[in-house]
């Protein structure tokens, strides 16, 4: 019996993922045992020293660990991109968390979907509502990942397996996921924020919450109009 060629590189995909995690040991051994720690005491303020601690490095360090955290789906993001409010500020700290949570779900729908496309194919090949649900994915993936994205405390393990899994573009699903992390990890940090500093402030939520309303117009006007581009192309 021949072996599946793809077989072979997804078991060399996920070896070299275990290589690049053991080099991360190798590099700095107390790196996973003192996030652990970290992570196991809930600690914000805990958590904002650690990543504090690497001096000028901070903001390096802090984007690879969220870009890292997110490819992997655990822990939950809200603790790294509260901390990042803590050290860099609100607004800059709501930047680089969101731009290193969207490299990181990229990531993570680039594997699963390398990983387990072709398996979830198979299967809806021979379920004709399945069909119908992988086909509608693709045609209104964008509005769907969107609003997704924009529910705050939603598991980014979930939608970035949905969508390894559906048939949405990469492209959509990269502008998607870019545009709703923007409120939804605003709220999250904003929140945890406030709570640790005991300071809320009140207008910031509304501010966030009035611009996830025209994203979610703008992604209306958007999906409506790329339809209409690709009806004339037919």
């Amino acid at each position: 019996m021949r072996k599946n060629p793809m077989n072979i590189v997804k078991l060399i995909a996920l070896l070299l993922s275990c290589i690049l995690l053991y080099i991360i040991h190798l590099a700095n051994p107390t790196f996973f045992p003192t996030l652990w720690q970290v992570l196991k005491s809930g600690d914000l303020m805990g958590t904002a020293d650690y990543i504090r601690s690497f001096g000028s490095w901070a903001m390096f360090f802090s984007f690879w660990l969220v870009l890292f955290v997110n490819a992997l789906g655990f822990p939950p993001a809200i603790i790294f991109s509260t901390a990042n409010t803590l050290i860099f500020g609100i607004v800059p700290g709501i930047v680089l968390s969101v731009i290193a949570e969207t490299v990181g779900v990229t990531v993570s729908f680039l594997l699963m979907r390398f990983l387990f496309r072709s398996s979830a194919e198979r299967l809806i090949a021979k379920h004709p509502r399945l069909g119908k649900i992988d086909s509608y994915s693709g045609e209104n993936g964008f509005t769907v990942m969107l609003i997704a994205r924009m529910v705050p405390y939603l598991p980014s393990a979930l939608l970035n397996a949905i969508g390894a899994l559906s048939a949405i573009s990469l492209r959509d699903y990269v502008i998607a996921s870019f545009i709703g992390k923007f409120p939804s990890t605003a709220i999250e940090a904003i929140i945890g924020h406030d709570t640790v500093l005991k300071n809320p402030d009140p207008t910031r939520l509304v501010l966030v919450c009035i611009a996830a309303v025209i994203l979610v117009v703008g992604a209306w006007y958007y999906e409506k109009a790329q339809k209409k581009k690709a009806s004339r192309l037919h």
